[in-house]
């Protein structure tokens, strides 16, 4: 029975040890309730001082000027994004080193160069919908390809972080349909669903 056990504990251990060597596990749960926070920040900063809250795809600013108003939600959405990397990359380093691991390795770029494509291509097209106008379409766009982003990440860390990027597609998708509701799932999906995915996070592989 002993015997048993050791084989047991022994085939967990090799099991734990080609995870980790395979998957990139230095991503801290507190970076995701972080970027959930900065990012209800900068949603209630929009709607409030900014006016923004597109109705219709075809949006222009109540404020002083499209171009001016473009360029303050440019701004806003530049200061949440930098906020949020820059708390990611914070955290997991720090995670890494109490791990004993190095943060950039095979895995690391591997997982980069997955997230970089769709981010990149979401970012261009964000732009170009500004170039044409198309604000309403901002906050479905940024969903989706954030969320596919997400869904390839996921094949080189925690599982869970496909099932984040599937529901970051379905609220994009959602938005497309009723862009008047654009910003709310914006709001839920990089500020609420975060906050809901970093706690689980937290307590199920940091506690």
């Amino acid at each position: 029975m002993k015997e048993n056990k050791d084989y047991i504990r022994d085939i967990a251990e090799i099991r734990s040890m080609m995870e980790r060597s395979s998957k990139f596990l230095s991503l801290s749960g507190w970076a995701g309730i972080m970027a959930g926070l900065y990012a209800l920040a900068g949603a209630y900063v929009a709607y409030t001082f900014l006016s923004f809250n597109p109705d219709k795809i075809i949006y222009s600013l109540p404020s002083a000027g499209l171009a001016a108003g473009l360029g303050n939600i440019i701004l806003l959405a530049t200061i949440v994004l930098l906020l949020a990397i820059g708390t990611a990359v914070f955290l997991s380093v720090r995670k890494a080193a109490k791990r004993g691991e190095k943060l950039w390795n095979a895995i690391t770029k591997r997982l980069l160069i997955n997230m970089a494509v769709p981010l990149i291509v979401g970012g261009l097209l964000a732009l170009i919908l500004i170039a044409k106008g198309l604000v309403g379409l901002l906050a479905p766009v940024t969903l989706l390809f954030y969320g596919l982003a997400l869904f390839n990440a996921g094949n080189f860390t925690y599982r869970e972080v496909q099932s984040l990027g599937l529901i970051q597609i379905g609220l994009g998708l959602i938005s497309t349909y009723y862009v008047e509701y654009g910003l709310l799932c914006w709001a839920l999906g990089f500020g609420i669903i975060h906050i809901v995915y970093g706690i689980y996070m937290h307590y199920r592989y940091e506690t």
